[in-house]
């Protein structure tokens, strides 16, 4: 019974895992370990897994569960030095320029001071590549509210960014995209 659930799991798992992936590291950018938050949500995920009504739309489930769990842990660990330290070092051995890695970690400190919702959208859009379609679903809103999200999400960001750094956000969202696993 044990070794059905596993295999069935593991299918499920396996459509989504590259978009997961990519979503809980961008999530996760200098406030958490990408690992730990992976293995804490797939865990929880595996042993509801029986509860979850529609097998097809696991990583729907997934996601909503990382962004709970990392909602948990920033609160417990705010501002930590360390997590961020690791991070840049992770992109600096992946190749990634020193100055790409500024870039990044301002891009990050700007995005967090966008409206949860905002920053959702934006990165689920932006860097993990998800569509207006999926990224409705997963919000429980609908398709123009997400372009509505993203759009001013993008002009808050850019505003942001003036007064931070002379790259362009757009440039440096898709050079994170590229980075990102």
């Amino acid at each position: 019974m044990a070794d059905q659930k596993q295999q069935t799991f593991m299918k499920a798992y396996e459509a989504c895992h590259d978009q997961f992936l990519r979503y809980c590291t961008s999530l996760a950018y200098g406030k958490m370990d990408v690992q730990d938050l992976v293995q804490d949500v797939l865990t929880s995920a595996y042993h509801n897994f029986e509860k979850i009504e529609n097998k097809d739309q696991l990583l729907h489930y997934l996601i909503r569960a990382a962004r709970n769990r990392s909602i948990s842990l920033w609160r417990k660990r705010r501002n930590q030095d360390e997590l961020t330290e690791l991070h840049a070092e992770r992109l600096t051995a992946q190749g990634v320029s020193p100055e790409t890695v500024l870039d990044i970690e301002l891009l990050y400190k700007a995005l967090d001071k966008l409206p949860g919702k905002q920053r959702d959208a934006l990165v689920l859009f932006e860097i993990s590549g998800f569509s207006m379609k999926e990224i409705a679903e997963i919000q429980n809103s609908t398709e123009g509210a997400v372009k509505t999200k993203i759009s001013r999400g993008r002009v808050k960001l850019r505003d942001l960014m003036q007064d931070q750094s002379q790259s362009s956000v757009p440039s440096l969202l898709e050079t994170l995209q590229t980075i990102m696993l």
